[in-house]
């Protein structure tokens, strides 16, 4: 009998549907048997867990990541996987922050959610939770974990969690890992793509590190995402990056990488950068990766200082420089750590 620790933020897979009023409420996740009788089918001892208040995941923020890593931690010895019910707002946000607060992680950690209420008649809500508790709760033929590392399953599919982002508002499939193989499909039976599943992954941070998990809580959100668009002005970029709590940009360029051939910007970048601020590169196209050195529209950003983010989401790269940052590192360093693959977030190939 494996155990699973199921941990509810909040988010509309929690909800109900009142009898009486029609109002969607929160349900008590300790009579989860009542409302989801399927899983006595199951062969896991489930133990449950709630934040006190629920939240939207539209109110998830760092504090969140953290208190989530904190139950983790203090239950990681007695339980076999973690199943984390989330909202889908930024569900990839979270899942991205969790692969690198947790450090040494060995075991499941799988966040999901749903469309639809878990009360509802044709809600997604109960296969999504069934097989995340039946992964969290997979071992291989030695007993060790299945899928040890933080992933988001939806809609039949297993992904790297920090690969996925939300691409849909409206339907059952909901999530896309658009740079990463699929970690497993569930059909009539769940199939498992071994080859792409991380084993263990050594973290550059503790280049000494045992497999034992290493919970981190500390991150800096003196951040910001930033896109390029067609009659960007110089004034409004000068004014971001010139702002003297800013340590850290998420530069969304087009296509591969490339941004507008105006002097302005690339001093302005070069400053910015001299000034100790780290500029992340990320395409604004939902698939591919940044390559720099392909058009002179991208050279002119890397003779600049910036920082390609190769093939990383948009969620993972934030919630990198937020982890770099948060533990401290001077700006060299965390230039020279998101070249680097910490959690199988980006690929160097």
């Amino acid at each position: 009998m494996k155990n699973v620790l199921l941990i509810y933020t909040g988010g509309t897979i929690g909800m109900i549907q009142n009898p009486l009023t029609g109002a969607l409420e929160s349900f008590d996740f300790d009579q989860l048997l009542h409302h989801v009788p399927e899983l006595r089918q199951l062969p896991v001892s489930i133990a449950t867990r709630t934040f006190d208040p629920p939240i939207d995941s539209s109110d998830m923020d760092p504090s969140g990541w953290a208190k989530l890593v904190r139950i983790i931690a203090d239950n990681y010895d007695a339980f076999d996987g973690f199943v984390i019910l989330h909202g889908t707002d930024t569900m990839a946000f979270t899942a991205s922050a969790l692969s690198f607060m947790l450090e040494g992680l060995a075991k499941p950690v799988i966040l999901t959610g749903s469309q639809l209420p878990i009360g509802m008649l044709r809600t997604d809500g109960k296969e999504n939770l069934i097989t995340s508790i039946e992964i969290a709760a997979a071992t291989r033929p030695d007993g060790t974990p299945r899928v040890p590392e933080v992933c988001v399953f939806f809609h039949e599919k297993l992904m790297r969690g920090n690969r996925v982002t939300k691409s849909s508002a409206d339907e059952f499939d909901a999530f896309e890992s658009f740079n990463y193989p699929h970690l497993a499909t569930a059909g009539v039976e769940i199939t498992y793509n071994d080859d792409a599943i991380l084993t263990h992954s050594p973290s550059p941070l503790t280049p000494n590190h045992s497999p034992k998990l290493t919970p981190h809580y500390a991150l800096d959100t003196n951040l910001i995402i930033f896109s390029l668009f067609p009659g960007i002005r110089a004034d409004i970029v000068r004014e971001v990056l010139s702002s003297p709590t800013l340590k850290g940009v998420i530069f969304r360029t087009f296509g591969a990488g490339n941004a507008p051939q105006k002097p302005w910007l690339v001093e302005q970048l070069a400053e910015a950068t001299r000034a100790g601020k780290v500029i992340v590169n990320i395409t604004q196209c939902t698939g591919g990766s940044v390559a720099m050195r392909r058009y002179e529209t991208g050279l002119q950003l890397l003779q600049a200082g910036v920082v390609s983010g190769r093939d990383s989401t948009v969620e993972a790269a934030l919630t990198k420089l937020m982890f770099l940052f948060g533990q401290g590192l001077p700006s060299d360093e965390v230039r020279r750590q998101m070249s680097l693959s910490l959690a199988g977030e980006i690929t160097l190939s």
